[in-house]
């Protein structure tokens, strides 16, 4: 019988030993499959139709009169009101022309079709152009080889993200501009180079090819210093006053209970807390990441305070006892022997906590950053975006066979960003670590 008994009993830890085996292993293929899908779709969005091709600074078309100059009889005012106005000038230039012009010095049958080659190149590298002669005016009457980002549609249709049997009036581009896509392509005229846009320009709705992640990115950065510098230490302050230091009753009760509660609140009561008391009350400025900033450091202070107390917990009472019993002061004790003890596990809670709220979109939506902005913020107080709102307003873009590689791609860089602080914090961990 003593026999049977234990048969049986190694029988069921050896199927609770696969049943936990096969959980771990089918967990891993789900997030092995959610990252293989990512990436397939997001890493060839890092690659974007470019051309290059020599553009001729033409005078009979960049007709404007030589940058001023300052002169001994003019303020600096004036100077400025004459430099304004030669920019206009600029301005006015026919840029798309000069395009054109480069364009069918390798199309020489699109010259009566001006219209059609222009659609080859994104609408916003006219506006590049404009910027670099305004930078350097004795491009003038040059001939400069430059790189130009072909168009959104083009870039489809290259990589094949369109079924190229679908009847004309289903395609996203003309037959003739597809047909001379395919020709500069197979000349080399037209290349797959390592997108830089995609990190260096802002969100764009007027030329979809030169859209990119930099507002986003900064944003991002800007809400997450307001974190570190609000959160963090704000949260490990709270942690230590109520874990060392706070009396025992029912008052503190209350408030680890609510500790504990907000951890679960979902975070988009946060985003309506922020839109009511930061906007609507203290009239701080919409889509700013000063605002973002805020919402998302009161997310993330439950989480840095419950880390650090169960990290300050996690220390031994004989270090705190040997302190005392040498002539420290409580003070002492608690930043000169626990806190060191206890910094790897902070860190580790803090970069933990930070790297959950870069993830976090719906609190952000409902403090207006889901609003169409099309520069680099320069401070917190300007208006943005960040990454995962980014990500939210790229995926319902009209342009599908277009943005959901890009959309892919902002995800790829999402998840570098969060990887990047959770292996940070596994070698801070290691690297204060101190065993006792």
């Amino acid at each position: 019988m003593v026999k049977n008994s234990l048969g049986r009993r190694h029988a069921a830890e050896q199927r609770f030993r696969a049943a936990g085996m096969a959980a771990v292993l089918f967990g891993l293929a789900m997030v092995a499959l959610l990252f293989i899908t990512i990436f397939a779709k997001g890493i060839p969005a890092f690659w974007q139709a470019t051309l290059e091709i020599p553009v001729h600074f033409d005078p009979e078309i960049v007709k404007v009169e030589p940058r001023p100059q300052m002169r001994a009889d003019e303020t600096p005012a004036q100077l400025r009101d004459r430099e304004l106005a030669w920019q206009t000038q600029v301005t006015m230039v026919n840029w798309n022309r000069v395009i054109e012009n480069a364009l069918i010095e390798h199309l020489p049958e699109a010259a009566s079709k001006r219209a059609l080659v222009r659609r080859l190149v994104t609408s916003g590298e006219r506006f590049g152009l404009r910027d670099m002669f305004v930078a350097n005016p004795d491009l003038l009457g040059q001939r400069v080889t430059l790189r130009l980002l072909a168009d959104a549609n083009v870039d489809v249709w290259l990589k094949g993200n369109i079924d190229r049997e679908l009847p004309d009036s289903q395609q996203q581009l003309p037959p003739e501009v597809r047909q001379w896509a395919d020709q500069l392509y197979e000349r080399g005229v037209i290349e797959m180079r390592f997108s830089t846009s995609l990190f260096m320009n802002p969100d764009s709705r007027s030329s979809l090819a030169s859209a990119g992640l930099a507002g986003a990115i900064m944003g991002t950065l800007y809400m997450m210093l307001i974190v570190i510098l609000i959160a963090v230490p704000v949260g490990v302050a709270s942690a230590i006053y109520l874990e060392e230091y706070a009396p025992r009753n029912k008052f503190t009760d209350l408030i680890e209970v609510n500790i504990n509660n907000l951890a679960a609140v979902p975070s988009i009561i946060f985003g309506l807390l922020g839109a009511a008391v930061f906007i609507n009350w203290f009239k701080m400025p919409l889509s700013a990441p000063i605002v973002g900033g805020l919402v998302l450091s009161l997310m993330t202070l439950p989480t840095v305070i419950i880390a650090t107390r169960s990290t300050l917990k996690a220390i031994p009472p004989s270090i705190r006892q040997a302190a005392l019993g040498i002539g420290a002061s409580k003070t002492q004790t608690i930043f000169h022997h626990v806190l060191p003890l206890a910094l790897p596990g902070i860190l580790t809670g803090a970069i933990i906590g930070v790297a959950q709220a870069i993830g976090e979109t719906a609190p952000l939506l409902l403090i207006g950053m889901s609003a169409f902005v099309a520069s680099v913020p320069a401070t917190p107080l300007d208006q943005a975006t960040a990454l995962p709102v980014q990500i939210y307003l790229w995926q319902g873009n009209e342009l599908r066979n277009f943005f959901e590689a890009r959309t892919s791609a902002a995800i790829v860089v999402l998840l570098a960003v969060m990887i990047s602080m959770n292996a940070l914090a596994i070698l801070l961990r290691r690297r204060f670590e101190q065993r006792w």
